[in-house]
């Protein structure tokens, strides 16, 4: 337990950057590289949806670790994991669909 909470106080900060992320995309996708550029650069709608869903994915990702650090049953353990995945696998399809043709 107190490994957890450890765990938590250090991915503050991650978590701080993800919302932010995800609230901010193009600002965090300039992030350092601002100097590159004499104008303000414009993202397409795919860039700020990629970004906004691997902050998404990064926090429901980091939030999961955590609770199964807590958690002790296999089968609720089983089900917050394959509950990620299919996250995952259905966001990766949705940010995908325009290239696939199916």
């Amino acid at each position: 337990m107190a490994d957890a909470l450890l765990y938590f106080i250090f991915m503050i900060p991650v978590y701080g950057v993800l919302i932010w992320s995800y609230l901010c995309p193009e600002e965090s996708m300039l992030f350092g590289e601002r100097w590159m550029y004499k104008e303000e650069p414009e993202f397409s709608e795919d860039a700020i949806r990629y970004t906004k869903f691997a902050a998404s994915v990064g926090i429901f990702g980091i939030t999961m670790i955590l609770v199964l650090f807590v958690i002790e049953n296999r089968l609720i353990k089983f089900f917050i994991i394959l509950g990620f995945i299919i996250y995952v696998v259905i966001g990766g399809y949705k940010l995908l669909k325009k290239y696939l043709d199916l």
